[in-house]
């Protein structure tokens, strides 16, 4: 087991799921699932389509039963509970808003089924409206607002019931690049705001890297790795975890006390890096290869490929028969297909590539 995936499991969390499984039928989606979160943390799963994420969100919530294992909230068995019964809010990626009622009253809908009086569903509304920035849209209905306002309005519905645990379906996917950008700053902001424990599933990883405190990382129902989004980035537990968290070159090394050789060039060898050995793989992420015009033989390159992303260009580039993928400042080169230039391989972006 990942020494980081043990470490967080040893600890007690407010939320808890042990030795959670769930089957349908013969089709194991989940096995022997172990995680802990602690309290007012935010803790994203993260994975391939398929990969069981949101299984373990709707079992959480009680959407689902798992097969085998207990989950436990704030110290209480709640495996067997109905979601009514787990003092935690979910939202969803369809929003799901009424639309024959008002922001207000969706907003208030929780408060009112739970018998609340009239003036107090009032003002609660009122300052979850003020959270979200939608003062004085109360009496909108939700064919009048946008979407992004539309989501704002599912998170206020959670966040005035002020639940225990704060459940996230990929709420963010229908938005475009803009709004999601925005909302995932409003999502993170009210979660430390009311230090709620919340639990978000996405497919997307900057979002799980803006608003997460650690990203669980899975793959066919298994956790792959868990750990602060740059501790995944920087140091992948396996070969899955550095491809999936990025793109990546792969080579063949030999490291020594002082540096790595790479196919007869030298890099400086990364603090903390792995002990001696004459034969590894390591990865380096593309921004860790930069272009020069000047430089070694051994360092020449040729541009096959130049993407345009706006600040940067991605360029891919044939080096000793291999070809890489870099990332160029577009204020510092203009590389052409065809063109000739020399790369430098940085320590920073370099990592050892355990065996599966």
């Amino acid at each position: 087991m990942n020494a980081n995936i043990a470490a967080t499991q040893a600890k007690k969390g407010f939320v808890e799921l042990r030795n959670v499984a769930k089957r349908f039928g013969s089709n194991a989606v989940i096995e022997g699932l172990n995680l802990s979160i602690p309290q007012g943390q935010m803790v994203t799963l993260l994975g391939p389509s398929g990969c069981g994420k949101t299984t373990v969100l709707r079992m959480v919530a009680g959407l689902e039963k798992p097969s085998d294992g207990q989950i436990f909230i704030d110290g209480e068995d709640v495996t067997h509970r109905s979601i009514q019964q787990r003092d935690i809010c979910m939202v969803f990626q369809s929003y799901a808003l009424f639309p024959h009622m008002s922001l207000g009253e969706n907003i208030g809908y929780g408060l009112k089924m739970t018998g609340r009086p009239k003036a107090e569903i009032r003002e609660r509304v009122e300052e979850a409206l003020e959270l979200v920035d939608l003062a004085g849209f109360a009496d909108r209905y939700v064919d009048q607002i946008s979407g992004g306002q539309q989501q704002r309005v599912a998170l206020a519905r959670a966040l005035i019931l002020k639940p225990k645990v704060l459940l996230f379906d990929e709420p963010l996917s229908n938005l475009d690049a803009n709004l999601r950008r925005s909302m995932r700053e409003k999502i993170r902001e009210l979660q430390q705001q009311f230090n709620i424990t919340s639990l978000y599933v996405t497919h997307d990883q900057s979002e799980a890297f803006a608003v997460s405190d650690s990203v669980l990382v899975m793959n066919k129902g298994q956790i792959m790795q868990l750990g602060e989004p740059q501790q995944l980035y920087r140091y992948p537990a396996s070969r899955f975890m550095a491809s999936f968290m990025g793109d990546i070159n792969i080579f063949q090394a030999r490291i020594f006390p002082a540096s790595v050789e790479i196919q007869g060039y030298s890099v400086p060898r990364p603090d903390g890096f792995a002990a001696d050995r004459q034969h590894c793989t390591v990865g380096v992420r593309p921004e860790a290869i930069t272009l020069s015009t000047r430089g070694e033989a051994s360092q020449r390159c040729s541009i096959i490929k130049v993407a345009y992303m706006g600040p940067q260009y991605e360029v891919l580039v044939e080096w000793q028969g291999q070809q890489l993928l870099l990332q160029v400042n577009a204020t510092e080169l203009q590389p052409a297909p065809g063109d000739s230039f020399f790369l430098q391989i940085h320590p920073f972006g370099m990592f050892v590539l355990q065996e599966e």
